[in-house]
């Protein structure tokens, strides 16, 4: 360690009105920003929360409140202070924070004005303001004491102890709305819509176990389980340990549409729908961190989209998975990702299966068979699909070719048509562009060769020239794929 007392020293404190407001400037959306201010109501021991909000227009205001063990007048200051936590400092293993910034920076992305209103059990209440205004006016790192009005005095002394935090003048939200305006409260009020839905997901576990209670406009908030755990055809992975046993995962494909109700399908596309919530969800103490992502190893297709996988970690393991300070980014790592790579690879085959037989079950009685008209199969690194020789129908078919082989050619043409196996064929392309081998590839290509020839010579024989027959073929599937063996026809 360096000795300091050498060396020269000055000063660096940030200036306030640009610090807050780079603050601002993180990203958080409205629904992560209440999120954040709920985890330190769960952190406070609270057992029910009350999110309020009044349409005022571009006065609308929004508090959080809840019957935690609350604060006293020096406990809400250091609060309110930026960094009031060091993120490298061991930590409950139930906290859900940790840079201590989630209050200010959360409430700073939505408001101008944030009010903390604050009591222990049998003592009076406290109440200390950041208000922007002030800051850039003043230029100082001060609170102010400001209630912005009364009513709240009367709801905090209501409660035996429990925090307010208040927003005024939301301007990331409201800025632009008028009050008068329907269309401006139905845009609020589909935003309001939204933030419920998220915190019905984040906090599911929560919600579902009876720790807490979530009032919106006191309506209690559901919870949404991303895994359709009471839905008969949901099918359950085991779960597996992995970094040393501290991280768990557990898959689940859901049922296919056909299986859920209108009313139950609506229900489970969550917040983002059914394509969006695909993949892994990251839970830190059963706290939901990013909902519906790949974390980079996997693209969101149509056909995974009923593959949800759950991770838990503790919270001692945010810097290693670079937890953010929004918790809504995790990046797991890297000697961990062939890992979660082979788990998850065997949730999205099942969740193909479902997806493409359509939630049908295809596993038959002991002592039968499922017999396909299509059977697929690899070639080097590429996929092919031929007709079953062995299938019942192409027997009955052959047999019929001996009486009527146009009846019988027209009957397996049918079958094909009918029968094309596309939807596992756009799975695979899908899946990988180059997945899908082209006809004849890999294999021995005189058949192609000798079909071209015999209808050369069918079109040579019905007055065409060279070149006019050569033209005709090189434009018939599958033959376009041949044009070299045009030049050895003659």
């Amino acid at each position: 360690m360096l000795d300091y007392s050498k060396y020269k020293k000055a000063a660096a404190i940030p200036e306030a009105n640009s610090m807050i407001e780079t603050f601002r400037a993180i990203g958080y959306s409205v629904e992560a920003a209440i999120a954040d201010i709920i985890d330190n109501s769960i952190s406070a021991s609270a057992k029910n929360i009350w999110i309020s909000f009044e349409w005022l227009g571009p006065d609308t205001w929004l508090s959080v409140k809840d019957d935690g063990h609350g604060m006293n007048n020096d406990e809400i200051i250091q609060a309110m202070k930026p960094g009031s936590k060091n993120p490298l400092d061991e930590r409950n293993n139930k906290d859900l924070g940790r840079f201590g910034l989630g209050l200010k920076t959360a409430s700073f992305s939505q408001c101008r004005k944030l009010t903390v209103l604050s009591k222990r059990e049998f003592m009076q209440p406290a109440c200390w303001t950041w208000d922007l205004d002030f800051v850039r006016f003043s230029g100082s790192w001060e609170l102010i004491d400001f209630l912005p009005d009364g009513r709240f005095n009367s709801e905090i002394n209501s409660l035996n102890s429990g925090t307010i935090v208040i927003w005024n003048d939301i301007d990331r939200l409201v800025r632009d709305l008028k009050k008068e305006d329907s269309k401006s409260l139905d845009k609020f009020l589909i935003i309001i819509e939204h933030i419920k839905k998220h915190l019905a997901m984040v906090f599911h576990r929560f919600i579902e176990t009876g720790k807490i209670k979530i009032y919106f406009q006191e309506r209690l908030i559901e919870a949404w389980n991303p895994f359709l755990l009471s839905e008969v055809a949901t099918q359950a992975f085991p779960e597996e340990l992995i970094n040393n046993g501290k991280v768990s995962i557990k898959g689940f494909v859901l049922p296919h549409k056909s299986k859920l109700s209108d009313e139950n399908f609506k229900k489970a596309e969550g917040p983002k729908g059914w394509n969006e919530q695909q993949g892994f969800y990251v839970y830190r103490n059963e706290r939901l961190l990013l909902a519906g992502d790949w974390l980079g190893l996997y693209r969101k297709e149509e056909h995974y989209k009923l593959a949800r996988i759950q991770i838990d970690l503790p919270n001692n393991l945010d810097s290693e998975w670079q937890i953010d300070i929004k918790k809504s980014v995790a990046r797991p790592p890297l000697n961990l990702r062939e890992q979660l790579r082979a788990y998850s690879g065997q949730v999205r085959s099942q969740a193909v299966e479902v997806y493409r037989h359509k939630g049908r079950n295809v596993k038959v009685l002991p002592g039968q068979k499922f017999i396909p008209l299509w059977t697929d199969h690899k070639r080097g690194d590429k996929w092919f699909y031929k007709i079953n020789r062995e299938h019942p129908l192409i027997e009955k078919i052959k047999d019929q070719a001996l009486t009527d082989p146009e009846k019988a050619i027209e009957t397996l043409i049918r079958f094909i048509e009918e029968t094309i196996p596309a939807k596992s064929i756009y799975i695979k392309e899908a899946s990988d562009d180059d997945s899908l081998g082209n006809p004849f590839e890999g294999i021995d290509q005189e058949p192609i060769r000798k079909a071209m020839k015999q209808i050369y010579d069918k079109l040579i024989s019905e007055g065409k020239t060279d070149s006019q027959s050569k033209a005709i073929i090189i434009n018939i599937e599958p033959f376009n794929h041949f044009p070299h063996f045009l030049e050895f026809i003659n």
